[in-house]
């Protein structure tokens, strides 16, 4: 998207910049180091239960704001409803939204707010969307060599962990504030 083309659409609003992007959490456990007294051995549970849900989460680098949302799946519909969520939390500003090229971000059927822009990365780039940095945090620090009962169990976890995470701008600006986004120089009208 040009510069013209973003201010006819940003129509004199502020312009948010954010990275979105949604990740897998579930019932397979992910095994990690851990500390144990030498010479103790950790003996760590695993399972490898196929349930999943997914997060979809959308990060303003500059001042940390984190929109969160927990789906059940990852398609056209369930953009729809988060692109439409944060559309709604963000509603005097134009949002220029930074995401990949998955297939339910490129639908036909994708439903894109008014006070919305799409800006796609180039294909196989994740390390220019500072969002899987924060997966990698979430996975750390809150899913950890746990075995959970249920799936409902793992979205109760991820909830938690999520709206932590929303209510630490200063923690999110920390992982997610790289130079080169911080130094971007955005104007929209």
């Amino acid at each position: 998207m040009s510069s013209p083309d973003l201010a006819r659409a940003a129509q004199g609003r502020p312009l948010r910049l954010m990275f979105q992007d949604e990740a897998r959490f579930g019932r397979i456990t992910d095994p990690r180091r851990c500390w144990a007294p030498f010479p103790i051995r950790p003996m760590v549970a695993c399972a490898v239960v196929r349930e999943f849900t997914y997060a979809y989460a959308a990060v303003s680098p500059v001042d940390g704001v984190l929109d969160t949302l927990v789906l059940p799946e990852a398609s056209t519909r369930c953009m729809n409803l988060f692109l439409k969520e944060v559309a709604a939390r963000h509603p005097t500003e134009h949002l220029l939204m930074v995401l990949d090229g998955a297939g339910w971000h490129r639908s036909g059927h994708l439903e894109l707010p008014e006070n919305m822009s799409l800006l796609f990365l180039p294909p196989y780039s994740p390390e220019l969307n500072p969002v899987e940095h924060l997966w990698d945090e979430l996975r750390e620090k809150h899913f950890h060599n746990d075995v959970f009962s249920s799936l409902s169990a793992v979205e109760d976890r991820l909830v938690d962990a999520l709206v932590q995470m929303e209510r630490s701008p200063e923690l999110v600006r920390s992982i997610t504030g790289w130079s080169w986004i911080i130094g971007l120089d955005l104007i929209a009208g």
